[in-house]
């Protein structure tokens, strides 16, 4: 099974997908039972996805955000040695806003509990709302931004931090001490998968208004499907991956036959000083 070629696949089809419903003047969109958004984008995405997998893997196993909706689907149901876990369109808030930017398409392969390849695509967050694509074909493989590889972020000099959490969700102890030491912190969300992105590359020269890199991403109560792909771009990029009690996460160590697989608390980062203030806040 060739990665790379099904990345490119992926990103040549739904680029004018994407496009095609972003021009619609209007898209239907409902509102799921947990409070975020579905539009009848999503459902297409995610059908042209599992289309585009099971050409190359017919008897895939694929878990998807909009299972309920994805024809043919496996969902819910126990994963052996390989499977695949999507989002059609990660931040869709932003998707059906027309200044929106913030939102992604994403793929994520897991073998043996461990992400290995990755695929991001964030179609209007370059320059003149064109294309971003972050993919990573296998372990041992460099991180490729627009096909390019780049290196991961190192710790050099106070980053923001992403600490999202869902509206209304009140503010954590940490964000206090990681402001009064300088940080400055995004709360609110857009797409949980390009903020973890940012975390593991820096997408400054490529995007435009320019996005800052993170020093740190940090999210309670995280769904497969918002931190598959992110989690496989920071072991490939060699970054601390933790819970929020400082215990190192090697792998997806939740169970993955449940209809909506969550992760307790996923930690990445390049800065060691806000990793210790956020695992040392959780303990009070």
């Amino acid at each position: 099974m060739e990665i790379a070629s099904l990345w490119l696949e992926l990103e040549s089809v739904l680029t004018p997908v994407l496009a095609e419903f972003r021009a619609r003047p209007t898209l239907r969109v409902e509102q799921k039972a947990d409070a975020t958004l579905l539009s009848e984008a999503d459902e297409a995405v995610q059908g042209q996805i599992i289309r585009c997998i099971r050409a190359v893997d017919p008897d895939a196993v694929i878990l998807g955000e909009e299972g309920a909706y994805g024809a043919g689907l496996l969902h819910g149901r126990g994963v052996s040695k390989r499977a695949w876990i999507i989002d059609p369109i990660d931040g869709t808030a932003q998707f059906v806003k027309s200044d929106g930017r913030e939102f992604c398409s994403v793929v994520c392969l897991v073998e043996d509990r461990r992400p290995v390849a990755a695929f991001v695509l964030a179609p209007e967050i370059g320059p003149g709302r064109t294309p971003v694509c972050v993919r990573l074909t296998g372990p041992g493989d460099s991180i490729e931004v627009n096909g390019m590889p780049v290196d991961a972020l190192t710790a050099s000099g106070a980053y923001a931090l992403s600490m999202t959490r869902s509206s209304g969700t009140p503010e954590r102890v940490c964000e206090e001490e990681l402001v009064a030491s300088g940080y400055r912190l995004k709360t609110c969300t857009t797409s949980q998968t390009l903020d973890m992105v940012r975390a593991c590359v820096d997408l400054e020269s490529v995007t435009d208004p320019a996005l800052e890199p993170f020093g740190l991403f940090y999210r309670e109560r995280q769904k497969i499907w918002d931190g598959a792909a992110g989690l496989c771009l920071a072991y490939a990029a060699g970054l601390n991956v933790t819970d929020r009690d400082g215990r190192e996460r090697t792998e997806i160590d939740i169970a993955l036959d449940l209809p909506d697989p969550v992760f307790d608390s996923t930690l990445i980062a390049s800065d060691p000083v806000a990793a210790r203030i956020v695992v040392a806040a959780s303990g009070r």
